[in-house]
């Protein structure tokens, strides 16, 4: 009897022991969403020799922790990051190549893929994007003596702007200037919508020494008298509580800004970054992304790659998308979602439209450095240094040719 005991509670044991045979830690960048905890709750579910464990980290620290333990030979199994760290990452073989399934490839909006892609592999499952718009206040507008529509060209914005600071002493446009990264993807809105680019997706070539670059830092000088004062110590995100105290007339934001407004400006309007003399217009395409990390246990990574996919996955997509705000990454009538949530939608058009004239957040192993070409560039305009325009945009190409 003692040993059909022992013989049951090793039993017991090996039973219990097979039951979680693989550990899969997670990292998830920001605030919990509730569409996200639905598919790990299914999939532990589904799974049950799996345990998942989930660490949900400030994004001021998620990215930094993410990357060291992975440099230490302690990866995670999967993470959710922004997609401006994956090359960084593929280059140091910290990553596997995102398994997405050929018959999803086109599925994706225009650009989406191209935001991840490198080397013909895709290095993360794209799982949050942004596309840009700009939000102005009517009533500030409206008391300037114009009529509140939208500002199609960079110069009808400049008139805007204009009125708006002359009429009563508020800034009339928001601008970006801080050494932050969205300083550099505001830029890139406006560059985007006058027809420039960064780098040649297919040869890394620097392109930024371009006259489409000097159109755009001239704009910048231009608006530069109607725009927020001291605009180095300024963000974008930070430009939401001007606008909201009506002490700004226009800034660019994304999707969610909406939300964060419509109690405070009762009289807004969202229209197309308005376009340079150069192109039409169109927005940056960031997206943040579920990255597969490298691992020696196969059983590890091949976890990590089946709830990446089931994260990713046109249902669980859809239900983040949509109830966060987010750009939708899939066209998901071709997923058959019968009326997708911004299908119809005037504000949401806005936001879908930009995309195919759009460019993607530029893909280098130091995005610090590229994000200081960019500072710099921006800051020499607003403070007077570094020269000319033409000065500033040449040195920027000449930095962005070290940048790798």
């Amino acid at each position: 009897m003692k040993y059909t005991k022992t013989l049951l509670l090793v039993a017991a044991l090996m039973g219990g022991t097979a039951a979680h045979a693989t550990d899969l830690s997670v990292i998830l960048c920001g605030d919990p969403r509730p569409a996200d905890k639905v598919v790990t709750d299914k999939f532990q579910a589904d799974n049950p020799d799996i345990k998942v464990n989930v660490e949900q980290v400030p994004w001021g620290t998620c990215q930094d922790k993410a990357m060291t333990l992975a440099a230490a030979g302690n990866p995670v199994g999967l993470a959710y990051i922004g997609s401006r760290t994956l090359l960084k990452l593929s280059k140091e073989d910290l990553i596997v190549p995102a398994e997405i399934a050929p018959d999803m490839v086109d599925k994706y909006q225009p650009g989406v893929l191209k935001t991840v892609s490198s080397g013909g592999k895709y290095w993360g499952y794209p799982h949050a994007f942004s596309t840009k718009a700009l939000y102005i206040n009517c009533d500030l507008v409206v008391k300037a003596g114009l009529e509140c529509k939208a500002p199609e060209t960079w110069a009808d914005m400049i008139a805007m702007a204009k009125a708006i600071k002359e009429k009563d002493n508020v800034a009339g446009i928001g601008i970006a200037g801080k050494d932050f990264d969205n300083t550099m993807h505001m830029f890139l809105d406006f560059l985007y919508s006058n027809g420039g680019a960064v780098l040649n997706s297919d040869t890394g070539e620097a392109l930024l020494d371009s006259p489409q670059t000097r159109e755009t830092l001239q704009m910048y000088k231009d608006i530069l008298p109607y725009a927020e004062e001291g605009p180095t110590a300024w963000e974008r995100d930070q430009m939401k509580d001007l606008f909201n105290d009506q002490k700004l007339g226009m800034y660019v934001s994304g999707p969610w800004a909406r939300g964060q407004s419509k109690d405070a400006v009762k009289n807004m309007l969202v229209v197309p970054v308005p376009h340079g003399p150069s192109g039409k217009s169109g927005t940056i395409l960031i997206t943040d992304s579920i990255a597969v990390f490298k691992q020696k246990d196969p059983a590890v990574q091949a976890a990590a790659q089946k709830l990446a996919a089931a994260m990713t996955s046109g249902d669980a997509q859809y239900d983040l998308d949509q109830s966060w705000g987010l750009t939708p990454i899939f066209q998901y009538e071709k997923l058959g979602v019968a009326k997708p949530f911004y299908m119809d939608d005037p504000f949401w058009k806005i936001f879908v439209d930009g995309i195919s004239t759009g460019g993607p957040e530029p893909m280098v192993t130091d995005f610090k450095s590229l994000q200081g070409v960019f500072t710099t560039m921006i800051q020499g305009v607003m403070l007077g240094e570094g020269g000319s325009v033409d000065d500033l945009v040449k040195q920027a190409g000449v930095d962005l040719a070290d940048v790798k």
